[in-house]
């Protein structure tokens, strides 16, 4: 059996991701659970204790779990967040801090800036080494990053988040967690232009799940009424957006409840459209360029692609030959993504000979 010899980490506010190599760079495993991090660092004790212990091994880690309203700000996220990990994860632990590369703990505080959201950059340079120039597409739960590459290059015009939703680089919409409030001020049902219910009733997940658009596991935590996640269930929570109960004398059918799912998907795909539209303007790629599709909603990215006219690429088999894993992989990009910058590191962390 293979040794594992570097663990790739991508740490969200909502899930964990780990991405288990050898010392070759060859991807042996991956790991997802949730980690509701905005409820404590119980929630990151409790995710880590659920992946099959690999203790002792250099870690190289890229975060946006900064973010969560556990902490102040960002770089008191970043501090905070970084030595939790470290003190877990061991000495050997090393931070992504984008065109800074790896840090230290001792390095962490200077470099927040740097490492706060970092991951879609880990994904890009990753991307960047396999192909000189494309679009990176990497939709997950809860947002979509839209990533040029070019000559080789991460050409992102934004850094911060703050600068990246200007450049429209990040779009504020997910596969799964979007509440559906956060979509449109009001959707079409019944012939009229219905008004949303500004109340957290359903989110994208019960959109896609409607639709078929969910895969498998892109779902994984609780619905916004704790109910069940069945087409029934997010019908229920899908049609109280408009007023609507599944049934019953206030009631509407399954089928317009998925007719009103595929109105809301073509409401968030055309913010993406949008986005994507915006960002092409400015990154002057040639027409051949692919768009890489990457996280849980690379189906959708493929539609995007197919709108546009340009040539797909799932990410999925760029990162494993092996189907299964590579699946998910793409799923989990940036833990995958600095791992394989980690092994290519200058100093390997410390990695054996």
């Amino acid at each position: 059996m293979t040794k594992a010899a570097l663990l790739g980490w991508d740490v969200g506010g909502a899930h964990l991701k780990r991405a288990v190599f050898d010392a070759a760079g060859t991807l042996l495993e991956v790991d997802l659970a949730p980690c509701a991090l905005w409820r404590g660092l119980a929630e990151l004790d409790g995710a880590l204790a659920g992946f099959p212990p690999l203790p002792g091994l250099p870690s190289a880690v890229t975060m946006t779990g900064e973010l969560v309203d556990l902490w102040p700000d960002r770089q008191a996220g970043v501090e905070a967040l970084t030595a939790a990990l470290a003190a877990r994860l061991g000495p050997q632990t090393r931070f992504y801090a984008g065109p800074r590369g790896f840090v230290t703990l001792a390095g962490a505080v200077d470099a927040a800036p740097f490492i706060a959201s970092a991951n879609w950059h880990a994904t890009a340079a990753a991307v960047a080494r396999i192909m000189p120039d494309a679009v990176l597409i990497d939709m997950g739960s809860t947002t979509t990053d839209i990533i040029p590459v070019r000559a080789g290059r991460v050409a992102a015009r934004g850094f911060s988040d703050a600068e990246r939703l200007v450049t429209r680089e990040l779009v504020y919409t997910g596969l799964a967690r979007t509440p559906v409030m956060a979509l449109a001020r009001a959707l079409p049902f019944r012939g009229e232009e219905v008004p949303l219910m500004a109340e957290y009733f359903a989110t994208s997940a019960d959109i896609h799940r409607l639709t078929g658009a969910l895969p498998e596991g892109a779902d994984l935590h609780a619905a916004a009424d704790n109910g069940e996640k069945t087409e029934e269930g997010s019908a229920r929570r899908l049609l109280r957006m408009v007023g609507y109960d599944l049934g019953g004398p206030f009631g509407a059918d399954l089928d317009e409840a998925r007719t009103l799912a595929c109105a809301a998907s073509e409401v968030q795909m055309r913010a993406l459209m949008q986005g994507l539209a915006c960002v092409l303007s400015a990154a002057g790629l040639p027409p051949a360029a692919p768009v890489v599709g990457a996280g849980v909603g690379r189906g959708f990215v493929a539609r995007l692609a197919q709108r546009l006219g340009r040539p797909y690429l799932d990410l999925a088999p760029l990162l494993c030959e092996d189907e299964t894993r590579a699946i998910r992989a793409a799923d989990c990009a940036p833990a995958v993504a600095v791992g394989r910058l980690a092994v290519s590191a200058d100093d390997a962390f410390l990695l054996p000979a």
